[in-house]
């Protein structure tokens, strides 16, 4: 039986653009075999759409709390998200 899909939409506050959080959110996702996007907002957070087996997605939760060394998160903020059936893979988005 296949693992529950879980999918959120995250907003990550404090100081996390121009410490790479983009890069490293995108490889912390891939190393964890996740599906979705991040991407910078002009208020300075960072978004993302993370979709994957519930416990991975969990990780990837615990991980955008702490973030790239650089960075200083003061904030995650998620919601329940549908993902499109055809999106497979994790990318930087504009």
């Amino acid at each position: 039986m296949a693992a529950a899909r879980k999918t959120v939409r995250v907003r990550i506050v404090g100081r996390v653009q121009g410490v790479s959080f983009r890069v490293w959110t995108r490889d912390e996702a891939q190393s964890l075999g996740l599906d979705g996007w991040v991407k910078n907002e002009a208020d300075g957070s960072v978004a993302a759409l993370i979709s994957g087996p519930e416990a991975e997605v969990t990780r990837m939760l615990e991980r955008l709390s702490i973030g790239p060394p650089a960075a200083s998160v003061t904030q995650v903020k998620t919601e329940f998200a549908e993902m499109p059936e055809e999106f497979h893979g994790f990318r930087i988005t504009r």
